[in-house]
Formats: structure tokens, C-alpha cells, sequence
């Protein structure tokens, strides 16, 4: 069930040292600070609402179910290089399923606000994604969080028990504590720094080394613009801004010591070539050595679930849903649709 992982390879150019004709000459789409001129799947529809101080808009798509509705509903937490939209493949597979399915984009991401300060903690993401299911009157939902979204969905699960069905978490980050593993701190400023310098051929190379293991295909260039268009927009330093808060929330608020309180039935989906490690970049080798075995992570993790069940990929990346789709949809809706123990 193991594969070899590819390493992390840091992909970030600096956009400012590109000579002045490349810079006009690049084809990388444009996006306002709320995503604007990138078109979404499905409808996307806006829940308005007070924090901190705040008022905040969260986009989210809610698509009804295709299929035979079975009466119940998914929400998927997407990952922190990732949008609702990038749910694509799994929100048809789902509605088709009978599932009504809500996609947000969190507060900080995508079609969502970016305020100019906003204490980012997984509690409040958590909290703002219950209120949005409460005005839409779903008392009871599965959740699937993908990468920084798995963090998210297994805080929602340990939040909010009684309203979760079922969790189920796609190669999520957090399956190991990276700062206790001896990973650097970046300040907010430094990651404000890096995330100023993205550039959509860096984010292309980093993407195909991580998330698909050295494989490539066109339909991911989508995805590339989507998050470059929106890292070079009007709102660049808005949107970076809300990004380096992000990182210091992920690097700062591990989940992975509450695995073990978790009650809702969970599944693991995890592609074994996943190397995928925040800040193994500036990390020492001798750390660096030790961080992002996904093919042994996830085997960790299920042990620490009381209910789990581990599904392994192997020689897929940190993405299998889009990866391989049908291959990744079967082996959700199979367990789905068997009964909980």
C-alpha cells in the first residue's frame, strides 16, 4: 500500500526579478479580491453575517440533490490553495448520489471576505460555517474537509458533534504537529512576504511535485489560474495579507492531538505519494527528513480515530479526488452508504 513520496520542492518566484516583457506578456488570468471574473460550477450565493466586530459575507454554492434525494446533506471544507469551486468533480458525484451539498468558501479565501484584520482560529471558521447551516435549516450534516479543510472538519466534528453525521477527511495537513516537530516559526509579516511573491508558474510547480506526484494534467491549469488570477488581482495585498494570517493559524492551532476525542464515525482517504508539510521548506533536513510520510500518517491517524476507516491511494498526491476522480468518489459514496457502527 506504500509508495515512494516525492519531496517538497519550495516553488516560489520572485515576481519582482522577472524582466519588465515577461510581466506583460503573462497569460495568467486576473481576478478581483472576492474572485470576481472566475466563473464558478454551480451558482454561487452569499450568507451575510456579524464577527468580530465585522460585516462579512461568506460565497457558498448549495446544490440540490440530482439524484433520488436521500434526505441528507454534506458540507465540504476546502483546502487553503483550494476554493469551493475546486469541489467540482465531488459535488456532482455527491448531488447525483441523492445529496443536497453546500460548498463554502471561507472567510480570507476566494469568493469570501478579506478583512483587513481577523483573528483566524479553526473554532471561528468552524463557528461562521454552523451559522451558515443554520440559516439554510440543516441541523444535521456529513462533513469532508480537504488539506487545510480536513483541520477545519475535524474541528467542526469536535465542535459541533451532535450536528455532524459522518467526517471524512481527504489527505488532510495537521496529521502531524510540524512546530512540535521542530519546523521554524514565520511571522505573519514573513509569510506576508512570501505570499506577496506567488506567481502561477511557482504555484504550478509546487502543485505538480505535491499534489500529483510529478504528474501532470491540463484541466489542473484551471485551478493554477484560479488561485494566481487571484493572488495578482486589484486585491494582491489583501488577499496576501488574509493568506499569511491563514498560515499562522495553521501552523499555530494543531488538531492533531484531539484525533483521539473524536466520536462521529470518520473516514481517512489518503493518497500515499502526499508529501505535503507547512514550512518544510525552511525546515533543518534532519527535520525536514522526518516530515509529509503521508503512507504512514495515515495509518498513524486511524489508530488514534476511534471510528475510523483508512482508505489508502496509492501513488496518488495530496489531491486524489482530482486526481482520479471516479476511483476517489467510489470508495466515498461506498462508505456512505454503508450503515454506521
Amino acid at each position: 500500500m506504500s509508495a515512494t513520496p516525492s519531496r517538497w520542492l519550495p516553488a516560489l518566484l520572485l515576481a519582482g526579478a522577472l524582466p519588465a516583457v515577461a510581466l506583460a506578456q503573462d497569460p495568467t488570468p486576473s481576478y478581483g479580491p472576492e474572485l470576481q471574473g472566475f466563473e464558478y460550477p454551480y451558482p454561487v450565493q452569499h450568507f451575510q453575517f456579524q464577527s468580530q466586530g465585522k460585516s462579512l459575507q461568506m460565497g457558498y454554492m448549495d446544490v440540490a440533490p440530482k439524484g433520488k434525494a436521500n434526505g441528507q446533506s454534506i458540507v465540504l471544507m476546502h483546502g487553503k490553495n483550494f476554493c469551493g469551486a475546486t469541489w467540482d468533480s465531488s459535488i456532482k458525484a455527491l448531488s447525483d448520489a441523492g445529496y443536497r451539498v453546500i460548498a463554502p468558501d471561507q472567510i480570507g479565501f476566494c469568493t469570501s471576505s478579506k478583512p483587513d484584520n481577523y483573528q483566524y482560529t479553526f473554532q471561528q471558521l468552524a463557528s461562521n460555517t454552523h451559522a451558515l447551516l443554520e440559516k439554510l435549516g440543516i441541523a444535521k450534516a456529513s462533513v469532508m474537509g480537504h488539506s487545510t479543510g480536513g483541520m477545519l472538519a475535524t474541528r467542526y466534528a469536535l465542535q459541533y458533534p451532535q450536528q455532524t453525521e459522518r467526517l471524512v477527511l481527504a489527505n488532510p495537513i495537521g496529521l502531524e504537529d510540524w512546530k512540535a516537530l521542530g519546523v521554524p516559526y514565520r511571522s505573519v509579516d514573513q509569510w506576508y512576504e512570501r505570499e506577496l511573491k506567488l506567481t502561477a508558474d511557482g504555484i504550478r510547480t509546487y502543485e505538480r511535485n505535491t499534489y500529483y506526484a510529478g504528474r501532470w494534467k491540463p484541466e489542473f491549469d484551471r485551478w493554477v489560474d484560479m488561485l494566481a488570477g487571484l493572488n495578482k488581482g486589484p486585491g494582491q495585498k489583501q488577499v496576501a495579507w488574509n493568506s499569511a494570517l491563514i498560515y499562522d493559524m495553521i501552523f499555530t492551532q494543531p488538531v492533531y492531538y484531539e484525533f483521539k476525542n473524536l466520536s462521529v464515525p470518520t473516514l481517512l482517504l489518503i493518497g500515499t505519494s502526499d508529501t505535503t508539510a507547512i514550512g518544510s521548506d525552511i525546515a533543518p533536513p534532519a527535520v525536514k527528513a522526518k516530515l509529509g510520510h503521508y503512507e504512514e500518517l495515515g495509518e498513524e491517524v486511524a489508530k488514534l480515530i476511534p471510528r475510523s476507516t483508512l482508505i489508502e491511494f496509492p501513488g496518488m498526491g495530496h489531491a486524489p479526488q482530482m486526481e482520479e476522480p471516479a476511483q476517489f468518489h467510489q470508495a466515498l459514496l461506498g462508505w456512505l452508504n454503508t450503515p454506521s457502527q
